[in-house]
């Protein structure tokens, strides 16, 4: 199937979710999450902030795990800038959030993280393929910003749902993922 075939078809998916369906695969993800990765030699840890009106994997409960049991991890959110560009801002705290044009909750303020310094991006997606190639709403801001991270970061995609659809038209620019999380545990796909 097609991109924009697969991006219908799993956003209708994620739409016929009932709450408490998503409130348990969210569960299920977060104790995926906290059994299935080490933690230990992270220093930065990117992470996306569900809209969760649209059924997005809510990260909230690893975000707020992360501040209270792991100290010596700092969290950065992306955040579009005027120019269209997504940007890295250190997360400080819930009064440092707004929502964008998008719905989405970002930083409106605060320091830039060097994409650089970043150990593990969680990622947003909405399905994806048995090769590590994501699907996500098609503005390709995470491919550029992957592109800038060092080599040894841990590139994780994290969804609702286990897939093995194969996804017709993946693009030279698509940076593929170094694993999965999904309620059912984390698929490493290198």
């Amino acid at each position: 199937m097609t991109k924009a075939e697969l991006r219908k078809l799993y956003l209708q998916k994620r739409q016929n979710l009932g709450e408490v369906n998503y409130h348990q695969l969210n569960l299920a993800l977060y104790h995926a999450f906290f059994t299935n990765i080490d933690l230990s030699f992270l220093k930065t840890v990117h992470t996306f902030l569900p809209i969760r009106e649209k059924h997005e994997p809510d990260t909230w409960m690893i975000i707020d795990r992360i501040r209270r049991e792991f100290p010596h991890i700092r969290l950065s959110l992306p955040k579009i800038n005027a120019a269209g560009v997504m940007e890295n801002i250190y997360f400080e705290g819930l009064h440092q959030l707004e929502k964008n044009k998008w719905g989405i909750e970002e930083p409106r303020h605060g320091v830039p993280t060097p994409a650089e310094k970043i150990d593990l991006v969680l990622m947003p997606l909405l399905c994806y393929d048995v090769e590590g190639n994501r699907i996500g709403y098609g503005k390709g801001y995470y491919d550029i910003f992957l592109k800038a991270c060092k080599p040894t970061c841990k590139k994780i995609g994290v969804s609702l749902f286990d897939t093995t659809e194969i996804i017709d038209d993946v693009d030279p620019h698509d940076v593929p993922m170094d694993a999965i999380l999904t309620p059912t545990g984390l698929r490493s796909f290198k």
